[in-house]
């Protein structure tokens, strides 16, 4: 029995270090590709990755994506992952063919999605050499909180606490933090750890940050794990909160609050990193504007500051065949104004120079390594139709929808996007009131409408497909 279990042990041990070694000839060989979807909570990582999963799959519906538009393009299928759990594309799309359709839910674990995409080489001496290609694409789907917590790799815990503190002394955190604040700053940082005060302050410091997502609707909520759906509140490495400045001395009570601090950037920001960020080679960063626009200039800066936070935790520059064995880079990343379909289409090309106003810091590190970002304003699934009506002899550009939260068909005029960050006296104006649309049912065996999707993969995959 022991002989037949070292003999299962290692030909499972063989068929990692086969299937490993495989993907290593892959990298090498320019014939895989990893993609990082990233975007903040809402942002529309899910909806995209299901969008660009079945356009692939049944090769229809993306005119620039110029392997499909040369008919180059054979079609896809979904690979089996051989860590973690699968991407479940099944129940993603059929919640946007059912009646009423919905938006699949949102990501509440990790997802990991690998698609084999096969081609004809662009030039007859490729096509003569080998008639038929393949790439393999390979995605991480999770929730958009623990992409908040990277950049607390950088930063010590005086850091960590010293930005904390930051932001709740200024509106509109300051109100909400009085709890917490009360409680960090009447502990007496050297006693012996007292487990009952370090839980108290701990669900302070967790209120207070579910209620600057909630209440507030505020982007940079860190740490990002202990609001996020599914996690184990009692876990010993989540049992920290910011502290006031004091001296570190052995057994105290800051010893031990540093000491979790410690253990929760190594066991789950670290491991997340380094299993699931280290190796991206393009990146697409998806962001929700148009929320923050509607929920005014506190969430607008709060959006900013947490895209300059999170660009610092990509490794960016010009790749390589040892790059992309050993210490792979981004070479290519997308900016992207999701749910454009929410306004019209005389307001895109605002949309996409506010997005490329908003995240210029991130663009500058970019270029600094040799990259020249790419912006866009994209709907991965459209949900709306774009309609003119006349008023007041004027003739607008409207959508025509399913409201999301009422469920009754509207058409209106969301209004238009200031292509450089709002004024004051925008802000004061009330101006800015995006409505949310359900999505429109999708048929089964038909493309799904959208909004420059296959713009997006012809920069971050097209030049993998020739």
């Amino acid at each position: 029995m022991a002989g037949a279990r070292n003999g299962a042990f290692a030909l499972s041990l063989l068929s990692s270090w086969w299937s490993d070694l495989g993907r290593l000839a892959d990298r090498a060989l320019d014939r895989q590709i990893r993609l990082a979807v990233t975007g903040l909570r809402r942002a529309g990582k899910t909806v995209f990755v299901t969008a660009l999963v079945r356009h692939l799959l049944d090769a229809q519906g993306l005119p620039f994506l110029r392997a499909v538009h040369e008919q180059r393009y054979l079609g896809a299928r979904l690979l089996p992952v051989d860590r973690g759990e699968a991407f479940p594309f099944e129940r993603y799309e059929a919640a946007l063919e059912r009646e009423p359709p919905h938006w699949p839910e949102p990501t509440e674990r990790l997802f990991r999605l690998r698609l084999a995409l096969r081609f004809r080489g662009e030039s007859a001496l490729a096509q003569a050499i080998r008639p038929v290609r393949e790439l393999e694409l390979e995605i991480v789907d999770y929730p958009g909180e623990w992409l908040l917590d990277l950049p607390l790799l950088e930063a010590s815990f005086e850091e960590f606490s010293y930005e904390a503190f930051a932001l709740a002394a200024v509106p509109p955190r300051a109100e909400l933090a009085r709890a917490w604040l009360a409680r960090a700053h009447g502990l007496d940082q050297s006693s012996p750890p007292d487990p009952r005060a370090l839980a108290e302050l701990v669900c302070a410091y967790r209120d207070y940050l579910r209620a600057c997502r909630e209440r507030l609707g505020l982007f940079y909520v860190v740490p990002g794990r202990f609001v996020a759906p599914g996690e184990p509140e009692d876990h010993p490495a989540l049992r920290f909160a910011p502290l006031p400045p004091a001296p570190l001395r052995p057994g105290s009570l800051r010893a031990a609050v540093v000491e979790a601090f410690e253990r929760y950037r190594e066991e789950f920001v670290r491991r997340f990193y380094d299993e699931h960020f280290r190796g991206f080679d393009r990146q697409i960063v998806l962001v929700d504007l148009l929320s923050a626009l509607n929920a005014g200039p506190a969430h607008f800066a709060d959006l900013a500051r947490a895209l300059e936070r999170l660009s610092r935790s990509f490794r960016y520059g010009r790749s390589s065949l040892f790059a992309r064995l050993f210490a792979p880079k981004i070479d290519r990343v997308l900016f992207a104004a999701s749910k454009a379909d929410h306004v019209a289409s005389s307001q895109h090309a605002a949309l996409t120079e506010l997005l490329r106003v908003l995240v210029a810091p991130v663009g500058r590190a970019a270029r600094f390594e040799g990259l020249e970002p790419r912006f866009l304003a994209i709907s991965a699934v459209r949900a709306t139709d774009e309609v003119r009506t006349t008023y007041d002899g004027q003739v607008l550009s409207c959508v025509k929808g399913r409201l999301a939260e009422e469920g009754r068909e509207v058409v209106l005029f969301p209004g238009e996007i200031p292509p450089e960050p709002p004024e004051p006296a925008d802000w004061e104006s009330g101006r800015f009131r995006f409505r949310a649309f359900a999505p429109r049912r999708l048929v089964p065996g038909r493309p799904a409408p959208h909004i420059r999707l296959d713009q997006a993969l012809e920069f971050l995959i097209g030049d993998k497909l020739r």
